[in-house]
């Protein structure tokens, strides 16, 4: 017996708005369109790294209410209401944000590529209180990889910022 199959309905593009970085935010989008594309490509924010866009590196983290996301798995229409915070939005009034001084006063990273979403994280992690010893940083931040290898820095910069309370 044959099967009839459904045609797909069309996909039309709708409305989102949320807080991007202290500002109210409208976007009209696709519903199958990622924060991470929508940051990209229509917010103008190129510093979350689309890296394995499998939420397999960490390399596109960033901030909803508080709690990091891999923006690559996020559908944006799922945002509407939240906050969202990217590594741009962490500079207060152009003076960077402690981790953000941190990563280059311990010399955090290498190429930079991962470099935005280990910040993010660590902004997180230091927030929920998950820095309390180096080894808890290091399984903490564990969802984020650097191929450069530049770890021994990173957890000394979050560290930094951890014991300057």
């Amino acid at each position: 017996m044959p099967t009839t199959q459904r045609p797909i309905a069309p996909r039309s593009p709708r409305p989102v708005t949320f807080t991007l970085n202290g500002r109210p935010a409208t976007f009209t989008v696709d519903p199958t369109v990622t924060l991470l594309d929508l940051l990209r490509e229509r917010a103008g924010l190129p510093g979350t790294k689309k890296g394995c866009d499998r939420g397999q590196c960490g390399a596109c983290t960033v901030l909803v209410n508080g709690r990091r996301t891999l923006s690559c798995l996020t559908l944006a229409l799922a945002l509407g209401g939240d906050e969202v915070v990217t590594v741009e939005g962490l500079a207060d009034d152009g003076r960077l944000h402690a981790v953000q001084r941190a990563f280059i006063e311990h010399d955090a990273f290498q190429c930079g590529y991962c470099t935005p979403g280990q910040i993010m994280s660590a902004v997180a992690i230091l927030a929920e209180g998950r820095a309390r010893t180096d080894d808890e940083i290091r399984e903490a931040m564990s969802g984020n990889i650097c191929r450069c290898g530049a770890y021994p820095n990173i957890v000394a910069a979050i560290a930094a910022v951890r014991d300057a309370g």
